[in-house]
């Protein structure tokens, strides 16, 4: 398993961040490695939304599924190929006026790609660490140190 995780303090409220990073159609915006989003089932965020997400170097979009959606601190959506499953997470907290937005990213190689999982821990390293600027850029914010020891 790889695993990318992102804590951003935002000049934006709760409510506004938590709206942001609940409407996963938004993920083109700042992830580079995202080419195109779109909701195939449910009107914008919810706890039924699905949305299907063209990334990079994938030929057939991962299509993820709200698995948790808990305004306005977390909402969960996974996504799962016959090659790989995503889960990510994300909360939001109040900080004052503003926000902290945590983004956690697993990425899992199904079956015997598994054995790749040491590969592809340093290549999601890329991918997160570019997806971590656009977050940072979109959320006006800045990154902040992860709390976990």
């Amino acid at each position: 398993m790889a695993r990318y995780l992102v804590r951003v303090r935002s000049t934006k409220s709760r409510a506004e961040a938590f709206a942001y990073m609940a409407n996963l159609a938004n993920f083109a915006q700042w992830d580079p490695g995202v080419i195109r989003v779109e909701q195939s089932e449910g009107e914008g965020p919810g706890p039924n939304a699905v949305y299907d997400v063209t990334v990079k170097g994938l030929r057939t979009p991962l299509r993820y599924c709200t698995t948790r959606f808990e305004p306005p601190n977390s909402i969960v959506a996974c996504a799962k190929s016959r090659f790989l499953t995503s889960l990510d997470t994300i909360t939001v907290e109040s900080d004052g006026a503003e926000s902290i937005v945590t983004y956690d990213a697993e990425l899992t190689l199904n079956g015997p790609l598994g054995l790749a999982d040491p590969i592809l821990r340093v290549t999601f390293g890329r991918i997160g660490d570019r997806a971590a600027a656009g977050l940072i850029r979109v959320l006006d914010g800045e990154r902040i140190p992860d709390r976990s020891p």
